[in-house]
């Protein structure tokens, strides 16, 4: 068959295609993170580039390899954008979703040319969504990112157990889950699991300080990442947690360290505490959370046993909040400090998890308070409330203070379930200031789900799932909140569908709340 001379996109907008290195995307393509067919089709030098560009390590193919990205492809414009886009996916992704690099060492090594193109290729897939640049006009936020996710699958390497080879693995499954597909992000959660245990992360031998925490950093978000990442898809976890291995420093001291820093680790302020480790302390709750709900909706509990189960997790919500120092209290002022030296973002990620644990755990008694007016049923419905209005808050506040603007995948789910808790309020509470508030929050919502939907294709799934709700109270609003096996799913597999969803194009008007059945 004759080789084609150009690709679909640039023979639909009739220009030349310009190819500098065959087997990769055309110029017009890749800066513009399209999928190029051009690439796809065989070459006899296929196997050269692919040669060229397998990572063994960080320190032996890493500078070669992003030369050939830069010089071999002759892309113009491939250093600005690539800096560009690096810097955004560490404002939007880094140490929200995932943590796993030190910034300040990536950026230096990044304009050096010392970074191994895998990683470049999964942190523009995630991030070129976010970007204004006029390389990305009229292309598709949510299409930015797939030629860039596709050479990084390709560049992936199953034979190099290296500290590269899981990072590799960790992006592409972020890259998994924003395509809505939980069982490959899973699966490569789990290599970058067995690939943390093989090299015995938290324990392995580093030259340098900010070596040893990346790999401490790195093992604690695996083990976050596998709890939500194995009850998505309801598999046993494969990390468990150990007192041997220390917490991440804190935030502050981690970033002014220099990538040559040997030891002991420098004193930092014993007042500070780290975003990163308390994360981690939250995520021991919702693992435990996460198995309470599986097992009540599962199981036959009795009201007591069950009541036992809940008093004892909302301690422990109770005393990690208690225990933390002033300075990262949920406050404006706190938010506003924090994002001055550049952590907003993760100060909000990390309430948000809070306040989202809060509601996941309390949520059957927005039922349980209607079925039975007990004092204890009526309390734990209002902690759940009230879950729900901070969680609606600080996403409010994080849009008014500079630098505390979240826009990763997650924040629409939790505020999904927060809209739910609104509904609730809507349908069932008697005074008409509640109602007020909880209409004002949904209209709020609506609108930033709507702005996030735009960016993320998973989302689609995620607000099939609020219409999906909805139609649940449209047909017994008694029954729609009971923690049923349905519910549980809902609060947990965050990119499965938990009824046939509707496929729609995303537009303007794609979702209102007229389209709820809310006036």
């Amino acid at each position: 068959m004759r080789r084609a001379k150009a690709c679909a996109a640039c023979r639909q907008r009739r220009r030349r295609c310009e190819v500098r290195t065959q087997g990769f995307p055309c110029v017009y393509c890749f800066d513009r993170g399209l999928s190029c067919t051009i690439s796809d089709t065989p070459t006899q030098s296929d196997s050269q580039v692919a040669h060229h560009y397998t990572p063994h390590s960080i320190d032996t193919a890493a500078t070669a390899g992003f030369g050939l990205m830069q010089k071999g492809n002759g892309f113009s414009t491939t250093q600005s954008l690539c800096s560009e886009l690096t810097q955004l996916y560490f404002d939007y992704v880094h140490d929200q979703l995932h943590t796993l690099f030190h910034q300040p060492s990536f950026m230096k090594d990044l304009s050096e040319g010392k970074v191994t193109p895998i990683l470049i290729y999964g942190i523009m897939a995630l991030s070129a969504r976010f970007s204004t640049n006029s390389v990305f006009s009229g292309t598709d936020p949510r299409e930015r990112g797939k030629s860039y996710a596709k050479e990084c699958e390709r560049l992936l390497d199953w034979h190099d157990v290296s500290l590269t080879t899981l990072h590799a693995c960790v992006l592409l499954g972020a890259i998994a889950i924003t395509d809505g597909n939980p069982a490959l992000e899973n699966i490569y959660y789990t290599v970058a699991c067995r690939i943390a245990q093989l090299l015995d992360l938290p324990n392995r031998q580093t030259k340098s300080l900010v070596e040893q925490e990346i790999n401490i950093r790195t093992w604690w978000t695996l083990c976050m990442i596998d709890v939500w990442s194995s009850s998505g898809v309801r598999l046993p976890r494969l990390l468990t947690p150990t007192s041997d291995v220390p917490l991440p420093m804190d935030e502050v001291t981690f970033l002014n360290i220099s990538p040559d820093q040997g030891f002991p680790c420098p004193i930092g302020d014993p007042k500070r505490s780290s975003l990163l480790a308390e994360m981690v302390r939250l995520n021991h709750i919702l693992f435990q959370i996460n198995q309470y709900n599986i097992r009540a909706s599962e199981l036959n509990l009795d009201v007591q046993s069950s009541l036992e189960d809940v008093e004892d997790l909302s301690a422990q919500l109770d005393a990690w909040l208690e225990q933390l120092p002033d300075h990262m209290r949920d406050t404006r002022e706190n938010l506003v400090c924090y994002a001055e030296q550049g952590l907003g973002r993760p100060f909000v990620a990390l309430y948000l998890g809070y306040y989202n644990y809060g509601q996941m755990l309390f949520y059957r008694f927005l039922h349980e308070s209607l079925q039975r007016s007990t004092t204890r049923a009526l309390y734990y419905a209002q902690k759940c409330k009230e879950h729900a209005s901070n969680l609606c808050e600080i996403v409010y506040s994080s849009a008014e203070v500079p630098g505390c603007d979240v826009k990763y995948n997650m924040v629409a789910h939790v505020l999904v379930i927060a809209s739910t808790i609104q509904i609730h309020t809507l349908l069932f509470d008697g005074h008409d200031a509640n109602v007020r508030v909880a209409k004002s929050r949904l209209e709020k919502n609506f609108s930033i789900l709507t702005g996030l939907v735009r960016l993320w294709p998973t989302l689609d799934v995620c607000m099939d799932r609020l219409m999906a709700f909805h139609t649940a109270c449209r047909e017994s609003a008694d029954t729609s909140f009971c923690m049923d096996q349905w519910m549980v799913r809902f609060l947990v597999e965050f990119a499965n569908p938990v009824d046939d969803k509707r496929s729609r194009p995303v537009g303007e008007d794609q979702w209102s709340l007229a389209e709820l059945g809310i006036p």
